[in-house]
């Protein structure tokens, strides 16, 4: 029998719909239950502390991220997957002194374990807003939301995911929430210790947590050659040079107002031109060199620019018009330091400037193809939030949000590693680039291996009768907690 879809002719030896020939083999379908019981088991000692072990709470959680649509709360967990009220999960996660550390740690040395992404790696700094309704949250303020767009009350996770584009790989490998200044301040003492902030947490900015970061990932040795972020923290002049005292290479996206030379200028402390007044002592340029803003180069007559195909996606080719140009920047401390400056520009017109500390030899290509890796936070976050539960977090403590992140990057690299394990065990056939006419094939996503899991670790159904008894409990929690209310609420009103 022969099929027609579309413009293809689909013969019985040729079903495009064989999922064997698109390397889903049964047997591994069948074993993903096996593989995520490996797995948490290879994590367990993460999640002990010196009395407890909460290990049995961590694969409640990770299986209700990886196998739970919506609502991944710790009543609706605990009621669908451990036939409880969830109070222990909840206790697991916003009181138990595991280290969501260890984690993380875990996951990037997993990472550095894998022959696959031994070169290649990436690590992207950005930050990631959700939010909120209220300031009760760790975090929460009025501060820039950039998925909104604006000012708004919002928690901000400051992020260093990992990417290997190669194998099309991502991973979330170090978080931390963002404390506005106001945290710090008395105002909040209260606060802070309801809520559980460490005494030893200090003030910082986006950019220094995200140095940290990358200092500590780098430190656990997490094999990566290059990191990516946005203006944000490409525009910080020492979140750069924090990067160069590493040894690090940036491709660092920086405002269109960034000051550039376009020769090298000679810079130092000028002389005391009068007798009287202060002595000089910050470094300036002494040179005649004029300084430019990054979108005049991008009009300049000597900035040349050449159609580029930077990839092969699956949304088709990357293609765009770029320059590359030597460029020279001040430092904070007056120094000069050369960069490259890659200029993007889409084909709607819209510009995009990325500044590079690679070698003066470095190729053109090379360049060009650095300037555009941010792409795989992106895709880190999405999947995190609209399939992980991310957003699904409604807990308030330091602790609760540190352990969610946590696991969240775990249930992430999970599906990372299947990924990778099935890329390199099961061939897809070579036909089906040829029959389709593409270069590249559709990768698994996080959704994909998500619903076979879901096939094999489906999350249990309530009877009738349990579902009364389930019902039943959660009233009787809901009317204890409005007791407690109403008591606190009533000594309240008496000490007044």
């Amino acid at each position: 029998m022969v099929q027609v879809m579309n413009d293809f002719v689909i013969t019985p030896d040729q079903d495009f719909f064989d999922p064997d020939r698109w390397g889903l083999p049964l047997e591994a379908v069948r074993s993903l239950g096996d593989d995520l019981y490996a797995y948490w088991d290879r994590c367990r000692a993460c999640f002990r502390t010196r009395t407890r072990d909460g290990s049995a709470h961590a694969y409640t959680y990770l299986r209700g991220q990886l196998t739970m649509e919506d609502r991944r709360t710790f009543a609706n967990m605990g009621r669908r997957l451990a036939g409880d009220d969830g109070q222990g999960l909840q206790q697991f996660a916003s009181d138990s002194p595991w280290a969501g550390s260890a984690l993380f740690v875990q996951i990037q040395t997993d990472i550095g374990n894998r022959p696959a992404l031994k070169r290649g790696g990436i690590v992207i700094a950005d930050e990631s807003a959700h939010e909120k309704a209220g300031q009760h949250s760790v975090g929460a303020s009025r501060q820039h939301n950039g998925r909104l767009g604006k000012v708004e009350l919002s928690q901000v996770a400051t992020c260093v995911t990992y990417a290997h584009p190669a194998t099309g790989t991502w991973a979330l490998v170090d978080a931390e929430v963002f404390l506005p200044k106001e945290w710090f301040t008395a105002d909040f003492a209260d606060r802070r210790k309801e809520l559980g902030i460490p005494e030893t947490r200090i003030f910082a900015t986006k950019p220094e947590l995200c140095l940290q970061m990358i200092t500590r990932v780098q430190a656990h040795g997490l094999p990566f050659e290059l990191v990516a972020c946005d203006d944000l923290y490409g525009r910080n002049r020492a979140f750069r040079a924090g990067l160069r005292a590493l040894h690090l290479r940036y491709a660092a996206e920086i405002p269109a107002t960034t000051q550039i030379y376009l020769q090298e200028p000679r810079t130092g402390v000028p002389r005391r031109r009068r007798a009287h007044g202060r002595r000089p002592t910050r470094a300036k340029v002494l040179s005649r060199q004029v300084a430019h803003e990054v979108r005049a180069v991008a009009r300049r007559a000597d900035t040349i620019w050449e159609r580029v195909a930077v990839r092969a996606t699956e949304r088709g080719e990357l293609i765009a018009d770029f320059a590359v140009r030597q460029v020279w920047t001040l430092t904070d401390t007056g120094e000069v330091q050369a960069e490259w400056l890659a200029i993007r520009r889409a084909d709607e017109g819209a510009l995009t400037y990325v500044l590079l500390n690679a070698p003066t030899d470095a190729p053109r290509a090379e360049l060009i193809e650095q300037s555009c890796q941010r792409y795989f936070t992106e895709r880190s976050f999405q999947d995190a939030k609209s399939e992980l539960g991310w957003a699904d977090f409604q807990a308030q403590k330091y602790r609760a949000w540190e352990h969610h992140m946590a696991l969240t990057a775990a249930a992430l690299w999970f599906i990372a590693e299947v990924k990778l394990n099935w890329r390199e065990r099961y061939a897809r056939d070579p036909e089906l680039k040829r029959q389709f006419e593409l270069e590249v094939l559709p990768a698994l996503s996080t959704a994909n291996v998500r619903d076979m899991l879901m096939a094999v670790l489906p999350v249990p159904q309530f009877t009738p009768e349990e579902a009364r008894h389930v019902v039943a409990q959660h009233l009787v929690n809901r009317s204890r907690s409005t007791r407690s209310r109403l008591f606190d609420q009533r000594n309240h009103e008496d000490s007044t």
